[in-house]
């Protein structure tokens, strides 16, 4: 009984492995600054509708530009309330800042990171993580389907649960990158339809006959003779 319990739960470098999957399948074509206000909206309701905002959890999102300029922020639950609902520190800053920037330094989700390091049994600083970052699951990076160089930006977002937390991130951009995959298929087959509209051959004009009466034909021989 026990063994076949052991056996269903993934071991870390399953997990790893599954983390290294989902960068390489969800891809941007693009990403504006406003791609990340929608999803930093998205994020925020689907943590709000979760069991763990009903049960008094907190979050902070938080998405930047490699470079480090912020283009979403947002707290979800209240920051110090006295009875502890959201349970929203300051600490929570902290710590998911230093998830972006285990993202920055090694191109790779902080959750991925995480599970890497133990399913290798080393240490950050072992596998080249410079400085003294939290490694917590929870920062995915946005790359694009065309740059292969590096992320162009990092989605992030810290509760305290590192499973939950990168499986929230991972499952908002899946759906936003197929909602996206939807809009551009529909626009791609209203080009279609009316590119093939345009190169439609123009409907055949019957030929009228003529409007003169075979009557005035004849009259038209007969001068034509004389």
């Amino acid at each position: 009984m026990f063994t076949s319990f052991h056996a269903m739960i993934p071991s870390d470098a399953e997990l790893a492995s599954q983390a290294l999957t989902e960068e390489g399948n969800y891809r941007f074509p693009s990403f504006s600054a406003s791609d990340a206000v929608t999803l930093g909206l998205s994020l925020r309701k689907r943590f709000r509708a979760s069991s763990r905002h009903s049960k008094g959890k907190g979050l902070v999102i938080s998405i930047q530009t490699i470079a480090g300029h912020t283009l979403f922020a947002c707290t979800v639950g209240d920051l110090g309330h006295p009875a502890g609902v959201g349970d929203v520190s300051l600490n929570s800053w902290t710590s998911v800042d230093s998830m972006v920037g285990v993202v920055r330094q090694t191109g790779h989700s902080s959750y991925y990171v995480e599970k890497s390091m133990s399913a290798m049994g080393k240490s950050a600083k072992q596998l080249g993580i410079h400085g003294d970052h939290i490694i917590h699951g929870g920062a995915f990076p946005i790359w694009l389907d065309n740059a292969h160089c590096c992320p162009i930006a990092v989605v992030a977002c810290y509760s305290g649960s590192s499973q939950e937390d990168h499986h929230l991130v991972v499952t908002t951009v899946r759906d936003y990158l197929h909602k996206i995959n939807k809009s551009e298929g529909a626009r791609m087959s209203a080009s279609s339809a009316l590119g093939t509209e345009m190169h439609a051959p123009l409907p055949s004009v019957p030929i009228r006959e003529s409007t003169v009466s075979s009557y005035q034909r004849v009259e038209v021989r007969q001068f034509i003779r004389e």
